[in-house]
């Protein structure tokens, strides 16, 4: 695993860890959740970029600067466009680079997939694409919102495929806000029945299964 710096901060930093002697591999960039607060960091993202490189691609876990640590709205997404400007690897291959996020995750990795030229797919992970319909973003967009610039579902239609994994069973952010964004943009919708918000991110289970297939199918594997 290299740790790679793009930014002053002691939040700008991320892991990229590549399979064995890889050549032209796949880069999934793994961005966490945990509404965008300062107490949950990318130590939630470690397991899912190892098992990812156990599936044969690369991984590029990053941090971004949060909620009570210098984050806010735009200094959050900024950072994750930072972070994914930086990757120079020549073991990688930059034209198959998927964003995969949980969450407040999610929200980043869709948004980044509006924004960043080199994302070339999305996967979503009970991911908070619609922030005018879940009354956290308020924490994140100040008193003051701009969707326009911050909401996934905004900024249709995309340019690259987008599936959205949720499970019906999730309390945190409602499985409504999968279905909306699918039906505005006609994404790939996984529904999983009676799975709840952190099933998707414990590798044990069928979730994280469904979110770790959808990541390799968009990167090619």
């Amino acid at each position: 695993m290299q740790r790679i710096v793009y930014g002053d901060h002691p939040s700008q930093f991320a892991e990229l860890t590549v399979p064995a002697d890889a050549t032209d591999v796949p880069v999934v960039v793994v961005i966490h959740g945990g509404f965008w607060m300062q107490q949950y960091d990318l130590d939630l993202g470690r397991p899912l970029a190892d098992d990812l490189v156990a599936h044969g691609v690369a991984a590029y876990n990053i941090e971004y600067r949060r909620l009570g640590g210098g984050g806010g709205w735009p200094t959050t997404g900024d950072d994750v466009l930072a972070a994914i400007d930086v990757l120079d690897d020549p073991r990688l291959d930059l034209t198959r680079v998927v964003t995969l996020g949980h969450s407040a995750g999610g929200h980043l990795a869709v948004w980044a997939a509006a924004r960043h030229e080199r994302v070339t797919g999305a996967v979503s992970q009970a991911g908070v694409l619609d922030l005018a319909a879940h009354p956290r973003s308020a924490f994140l967009l100040g008193p003051d919102p701009d969707y326009a610039d911050a909401s996934p579902i905004a900024l249709l239609p995309l340019r690259v495929p987008v599936v959205c994994v949720h499970g019906d069973a999730d309390v945190d952010v409602p499985v409504g806000q999968s279905e909306a964004f699918s039906a505005a943009s006609g994404c790939e919708f996984v529904r999983l029945t009676g799975v709840g918000h952190m099933d998707l991110v414990d590798v044990r289970t069928e979730a994280w299964k469904a979110c770790r297939e959808a990541a390799l199918r968009l990167a090619g594997r």
